[in-house]
């Protein structure tokens, strides 16, 4: 287990192969952090970095990790006070949006338990999946959520979800029909979290959390001009109670 605080820089693909070919490339970082201990920055630099656990599962427990413990308890799960690594985007002057993030969870002994991942979409929403990756770090859980307006609530995922170290290397297929028409995978190095390291980031990918959701957004425009089929989007009740 890599110890937190890290950044990768990181560079996040999606890959459509039906009904058309699409592909969706963007350079931006992320943060590993502890969700029990979060990163502590010079008075300025906050404003660049922050974690606020109005942004993860229900939204109104007092800190990232108590939201976790609660969505772990109620699928019987109990950490026993074993250690969290969290990967996600921080809020960067006052906005973000997550359209994943991960959390490794691990008893007290060090060995993994299971990993959290939690899900949103453009549309205000989130769901949280339950998964217990084998020694390779692969899981598979059925979709239950909605994400892309192009998609139905249907299929399953198939992911490789490591825990990082000195390289992050994640891979999610979206598996339909005997095929697989969406890839979505995230690569990046580790640096230290150090404030000059966040600073260079901060600077060469500025609004970096509003890119992600405006990149999003624009390449859905695209999808859209081209007549690919919108799905209806059906009323969403997850265990976090956010719908």
């Amino acid at each position: 287990m890599v110890s937190a605080p890290a950044l990768y820089r990181c560079a996040i693909s999606h890959v459509r192969t039906a009904p058309v070919r699409h592909a969706l490339r963007h350079r931006t970082y992320m943060w590993l952090v502890d969700p029990d201990r979060p990163p502590e920055l010079p008075r300025g630099l906050g404003v660049l970095a922050r974690f606020d656990p109005r942004d993860h599962f229900c939204g109104d427990a007092p800190t990232v990790r108590a939201g976790l413990d609660a969505f772990l308890a109620g699928h019987g799960v109990d950490l026993e006070g074993g250690p969290v690594v969290m990967l996600t985007h921080a809020r960067v002057l006052g906005y973000v949006f997550n359209p994943l993030t991960l959390y490794w969870c691990h008893g007290p002994d060090g060995v993994q338990r299971c990993v959290v991942a939690e899900v949103h979409n453009t549309y205000g929403g989130r769901h949280s999946y339950l998964l217990r990756p084998d020694a390779s770090g692969r899981a598979s859980v059925d979709k239950e959520f909605y994400v892309s307006p192009f998609f139905p609530v249907d299929g399953r995922y198939r992911m490789r979800l490591p825990e990082p170290g000195e390289r992050l290397d994640l891979t999610v297929h979206l598996e339909r029909d005997g095929g697989r028409p969406f890839t979505a995978t995230v690569r990046g190095a580790r640096s230290a979290a150090s404030p000059g390291t966040l600073l260079r980031l901060a600077l060469r990918h500025p609004l970096s959390t509003l890119a992600v959701s405006a990149a999003i957004r624009l390449h859905g425009i695209r999808l859209f001009l081209r007549r690919l089929p919108v799905q209806p989007r059906p009323a969403h009740q997850n265990p976090e109670k956010v719908s």
